[in-house]
Order: structure tokens, then sequence, then C-alpha cells
């Protein structure tokens, strides 16, 4: 009879657990319901540390000073700790799933996760080009701190990579008290659509071996493009890949100018780059390795079109170097990106815009905590931040676009965390 009592009350007890936890679980899902009564909430996997979490599609408006003009599917991925603990929001640059962000890890927070409006599953179709600026995706971010805030009553601290970093400065800019700490990563504050600090940067970083090496790499490449042609159409074949909009030998020829970009914005190695006598395929891999070839196929071409609008209108970019190849190119003939914008879709630069953002966070953005890799060729647009402001620059000097706090050394992880612990209020 014992056995069977503690058998019911175990079952009971189970019962109650289940019951508890779906308890909780209701709760947070109801409030966000009442936060977002548009928006469609779904409960997702939990990443490692968090306790809940939601994918939230939220009806944005396509302008926020005109919400009769319609709106837009936004995606959003909310996990949950604490209501009391500080809440990280990542202003992806891009598009973005569920991914928990290093600055969540640091400070075991909350976070809110926003895919940039047009872009990923965030995008119309067609896409409203008008409605695609800046400010109103800040107001996206902002419209999403303000209702979250009536439920996580911690600290907040925003963040985001390259595009998403520079995002984060710009929400800062506008909102500066939205946010009480903001922590971009390899975030560039370019300065005209063509940035030439970035052409200087390349010729300029690591040793002047290397660099010689880079050119020569290009020159070799043009110089066996028929064959390397080949190898790349073999690739495209192979992976299922499409090149109509930007066709195999244009796209080549684009893969050679942007290697110096992206060979320093990575951390290539020098002793990796292919011999003048290496074959066709030697040559093509590596290409691809550094500056990744599908960037021109179809898929892609269509995917990154919302990118080059936002950089040809407000962002700016930067341009191609000629200088180490000229007289190989056979097709490309404009050292601008702009041959990867919209069709047909009328851009003109603001050349103001990014301006004030700058003026902004070098002159009053104090609790900004930059972090960049010194080989990284957007770093030479990072912005110079006043010293007498409360701020902190962390550069790795050999670092690249993919440089995060675990990489630097252990005193410098100190000294960022000690910091954001000081702004966050967490150290006496």
């Amino acid at each position: 009879m014992k056995k069977i009592q503690n058998i019911v009350l175990l079952f009971l007890l189970f019962c109650t657990t289940i019951e508890s936890s779906a308890q909780t679980v209701t709760e947070l899902n109801q409030k966000l319901a009442q936060l977002f009564p548009k928006a469609e909430i779904t409960q997702i996997d939990n990443l490692q540390g968090f306790t809940e979490s939601f994918q939230l599609i939220l009806d944005e408006p396509l302008d926020h000073k005109h919400p009769e003009k319609g709106t837009f599917k936004h995606y959003i991925y909310l996990s949950h700790i604490d209501f009391k603990s500080p809440m990280v929001i990542e202003t992806h640059g891009y598009n973005t799933a569920n991914i928990k962000s290093e600055v969540s890890s640091l400070l075991k927070a909350n976070q809110v996760a926003v895919e940039y409006r047009f872009y990923g599953k965030s995008r119309p179709n067609p896409i409203p080009w008008e409605y695609l600026t800046n400010d109103q995706a800040i107001e996206d971010y902002h419209n999403i701190v303000v209702k979250l805030k009536e439920l996580y009553t911690g600290k907040w601290i925003s963040t985001g990579i390259s595009k998403g970093g520079e995002t984060a400065l710009i929400y800062k800019s506008k909102y500066p008290k939205d946010v009480d700490v903001a922590m971009p990563y390899v975030a560039p504050l370019i300065d005209t659509e063509e940035d030439p600090r970035t052409i200087v940067h390349t010729k300029t970083v690591g040793s002047a071996a290397c660099r010689a090496k880079v050119e020569s790499f290009q020159r070799t490449v043009l110089k066996n493009r028929e064959a390397v042609l080949e190898e790349f159409k073999k690739y495209a074949v192979a992976k299922k890949m499409d090149f109509t909009e930007v066709p195999f030998s244009e796209a080549l020829e684009y893969a050679v100018l942007e290697f110096p970009f992206s060979f320093w914005q990575w951390g290539g190695k020098c002793d990796e780059i292919p011999l003048e006598t290496a074959p066709a395929k030697a040559l093509f891999d590596y290409l691809n390795k550094v500056v990744g070839v599908g960037t021109y196929n179809d898929k892609m071409y269509f995917n990154y079109l919302p990118s080059y609008y936002q950089h040809l209108s407000e962002l700016g970019y930067y341009g191609f170097d000629f200088s180490p190849v000229e007289d190989l190119l056979q097709i490309v003939k404009n050292t601008s990106n702009n041959r990867f914008s919209p069709k047909g879709v009328p851009i003109k630069y603001n050349p103001k815009y990014i301006k004030k953002v700058r003026n902004y966070v070098e002159t009053r953005g104090d609790h900004i905590l930059y972090i960049y890799g010194g080989y990284d060729t957007w770093f030479s647009c990072s912005p110079k931040p006043n010293p007498k402001l409360d701020a902190l620059k962390m550069v790795l000097p050999q670092g690249s676009h993919a440089t995060r706090v675990k990489d630097f050394p252990e005193k410098e992880q100190s000294l960022i965390l000690e910091t954001l612990n000081r702004w966050l209020g967490e150290s006496s």
C-alpha cells in the first residue's frame, strides 16, 4: 500500500512540476502578447543559458511617421533568463536567427536579436525602397526597447557586429538614453561612397613582402584567366550556383579586385598565398577561400541588394583599387560597388548622415565600448572618440573582422569586463 501511495505522490509531484513549468511559460507568453497584441509569438528552443525563448513576428510600420502606409513582417528573437537581469539588444545588420551574442554570455543577460528591416525573413516582396532608411530601422529598435522595458527592468546594452555594430552606433546617437551601454564590434563609420581609407589600409598594413604577395596573386589569377574560369565553372556546377546577374568573367574580375580588402579583413596568412607557378585549381581555391566567389551568384546577388542600397544611399562604402591589375582588366571599368545595387531604383548618396553619427559618438559618446581587429580593413574607418569621453576602444593589433573579446589577452579581457561592470553599476 505504501508503495502505491508513494507512486501516486510521485505522480502528483510530477504533474505539479509540469503544471508549474507550463504556467511559467504561459506567464511570459501572455506578457509578450499583451505588449505585442498583433504579433505572431512562437516558443522556440533555448540557446544555452536561457530558460525561455520566443520568435516574435511583428507587424512593423513601413513608415513610423505614417503608419497608414502599411506594415511588413519583422522577425525578432527573445531569449529570457530573468526580468531583473540585464538585457542585450543585438542590432543585426542583415538577416538573423536566434543566435547568442558574446555580450549576453559575458553578462549572463537576457537578449533580443532583431533582424534588420527588409533583410532575411523580414523582407517584403517587392521591397519598398523608400522605407529602407536607417532612421526607420532605428524607430523599429526604439519601439521594441520601449515596450520590452515594461518587462525587463535591468540595465540595457546594445551590441552588433560590423554593419550591425554600425547600427548600434547610429541607434545610440539617435536615442542615447534607450540603452545604458553600447558595445559595437568591428563597426565602421564610413565617410564617402568610396572611402579612400580602406585602400590606404591595404597598402600599409602588414609587411611590404606580404603586400607584394597579395598583388602578385591578383595578377597571377588574371594572367591565368581562362584556366581559372574553368575551375570557377566546375565549382558553380558542383554547388548548383547560377551566375546570370554577374557572369563568370565579370565575377572573377570583381573577386580579384576584392581580394586585398578581404585578405586583410579576415586575417589572411601570407604563407598560404599560392605562388605564381601554382596550378589553376589552387589559384581558384585560394581566391574562393578568401573572397567567397559565391557572393556573386544569383541568390546572393538578390540577398545583398538591400545592403548595397543602404551603403550607396546613407552608409557609404569602399571602392576598388585598380592600380595592381588595371592592365589585365577586360570587363570592370568602374571602381564603385554600384554595379551591385538594385536596378532601376534611384539612389542618391547623403554624405551628411554618417557625419552626424560620427560627430555624436566621437564628441558625446560616453559608455561606448568598441572592439576592433587592427588588420581588419574596416578598422581604417573606425571612430576616434575624444579621450575625455568615458568610452573604451579596444584594438587587437593583428586581429581581423572576426575579433571578439575572447581573442584578447587576459589583462585586456579583464579591463573590458571591469569597464562594463562599472558602467552597469554592478561594481562598487
